[in-house]
Formats: C-alpha cells, structure tokens, sequence
C-alpha cells in the first residue's frame, strides 16, 4: 500500500479509502468485519462512512457494525483514520426538526449519537455532508471547534461542496484562526471531471484532500459492457451504469474505453482507480467493496504505473472540462 498525506494536514492515509456504505444493507456484519480485517491486511487504513448510512428505516446501521468490529480489540480503532458525515435526518420515518442540517444542536446532537454506534471516543475526520445554505458558517465553526477542544474529533471535511462554497467554509474559518476543512469528498472519475472546473482547483488552493466518491461511476468504468456481454449486467441492474449504456455517444465512449484498456492488457476497474491516483489533489478514491474480490482489485490498482501512451488515451476517450473560467469563456 501507498500512502500520503491528508491535504495540507500531517495525517498520513491509504491511497485507497475503504468505502463502507454496503455494510449493512448489501454486506452483513460478518462479511463487513471480514472485509475490514482484509482492508486492513492489505495496509488500508482510512475508513469512510456516514451516519445516515444503513439502508431505510436503518440510519445509523453501517456505523454500528463498524463499531462492533472496533469492538473486536487487535488496536483496530488506533490503526484506522476514522471518517463519518453529519447532514442528512436521523428522525426516521417522521423527520423532525433540529435533527438534519449543521445548526450547533444538530452537530452536538449527531456526533454524540455517532461515537455511540461507532464505539469510539473520538473521529478523525467529521464530514458535512452538504452545505448547508439556512446556517453561517460561524455557527458551524464554533461547534466544531468545541468538539475539537472536547478532543471528540480531530479535523472537519466537505462533500458535495463547490469550490466557492469551499472558499467561503475556509474563510470563514480563517476568520477565526480555526484550521478549517482538510478534505473534500466530490463525486469524480474518468467519466464525469466537472470537478477539474473549479472544486480541484479551490481543495489544490486551500490545501485540501480531494477523496472521490463513485471512482467507477456506478460500475460504468468496471467493465460494464463486458459483464454485459457475459450475462452479469452492470453492478446492481441500475443506477448511473444502467442507465448511462441506454445512451449510444455513452456507449461507444465506454467501448472505446474498454477497448483501449484491453490493448494494454489492463483490467478497467483498475485502471479507472489508478487514473484518478495520478490527479493533483487527489488523496484516493473511496472503494465500496462487496465482497473481498472486488477489495483485492482495488488494491492492485494502487501500484499500477500507467504509461503516458495510455494517459493521453484516457484523455481522448474521456475528455476533461478543463479549469475556469477557460472552460466556458474565451
């Protein structure tokens, strides 16, 4: 395994980010563990959840089952940089107020309930998992520091933010001379760079770890039209996969794309992970594993070197956006 450091902070991470939210509602808890066990094995040591994460009616479920593996003892929990998400309603069935969002009261309430089900006293990295447009962002950074101070958790992240909103969480923070966001959780892959416009460049300039979530765009770059030939359809029958192969210029692009791989003699899964090791700013793609083949791939992925021939291909077949404003203006 390789490892880097966290954005501008001095926390060293795996390239590779165990992705966790099957846990639970795809894997069950003995599969979970002995996916974690393997993760781990393999020198991974970033864990991503959320809690918000379990399935319907579970919310909180894929965080308990990382804690009873936690529970399991062999210094598990000093091993791995834990990351979980505060945003999305834990009510339930019948939302209420003050349980979603990022007021004070609902960061107090959501990190005191995610220590619970994670058995733990502490979490590295706390994620928004949107922006919240209703609530100032000195409010958000004066419960964070509190929970810093608590030694609750140690540094906060974004997901699903834009670069202005990026500019405006770290402004803000430096307003107060907190440290402010350390990473950023986007969606990003071959197939979809709109990041490259302006969330890449806002983390690069702020000193943020870029985590990209989906890194095979729904199983698209996993070789879908392979499996699909094969009889195994794409990764769940549905969802971004599915639904892009219904589109022909789509098609032909991820044709293209598998074929260019297959000269090199390359699985696509892996090098669709190992192309986004090689973006500035990129600490690793999340990987949300099933079963342990699909971990073990991944892991192959971290110590591919993919030759500039094969990068310039990459580029034609997926082209970038490129930055703004060069990307909609002269």
């Amino acid at each position: 395994m390789r490892y880097t450091q966290l954005g501008r902070t001095g926390l060293k991470v795996s390239r590779l980010v165990l992705g966790t939210m099957n846990f639970g509602p795809l894997t069950d808890e003995a599969d979970s563990h002995a996916i974690m066990d393997a993760a781990l094995d393999a020198g991974i040591n970033f864990f991503d959840t959320a809690n918000v994460y379990g399935g319907d009616g579970h919310r909180g479920r894929t965080e308990e089952i990382l804690g009873s593996w936690f529970a399991g003892g062999g210094e598990r929990r000093d091993k791995v940089v834990l990351a979980t998400k505060v945003y999305g309603n834990m009510a339930g069935d019948r939302p209420w107020p003050n349980h979603d969002r990022l007021s004070a009261v609902s960061i107090r309430r959501n990190v005191e309930a995610s220590l619970k089900r994670l058995r733990t006293d502490h979490i590295d990295l706390y994620q928004f998992h949107h922006v919240d447009r209703e609530t100032p962002w000195e409010e958000i950074w004066q419960a964070i520091d509190v929970l810093v101070q608590q030694g609750k958790i140690l540094y906060a992240g974004s997901s699903n933010f834009a670069g202005w909103h990026i500019a405006q969480a770290n402004e803000a923070a430096a307003r107060r001379g907190s440290l402010g966001l350390v990473s950023e959780q986007c969606l990003y892959n071959l197939a979809e760079r709109r990041a490259e416009m302006e969330v890449l460049p806002a983390a690069e300039s702020y000193g943020l770890g870029v985590i990209p979530w989906s890194p095979l765009q729904g199983g698209l770059l996993g070789g879908a039209l392979r499996k699909e030939r094969e009889g195994g359809g794409s990764r769940s029958g549905g969802g971004r996969s599915a639904s892009a192969l219904t589109d022909e210029r789509r098609r032909a692009q991820v044709r293209s794309y598998e074929d260019l791989v297959a000269e090199h003699g390359l699985d696509p899964g892996e090098v669709a992970l190992a192309w986004l090791l090689t973006r500035p700013a990129v600490t690793g793609p999340i990987v949300g594993p099933r079963v342990r083949a699909q971990l073990d791939s991944a892991v192959r992925a971290v110590a591919l070197d993919l030759p500039d021939d094969l990068l310039k291909g990459l580029d034609d077949v997926f082209p970038g956006t490129g930055p703004s404003p060069e990307a909609f203006a002269w």
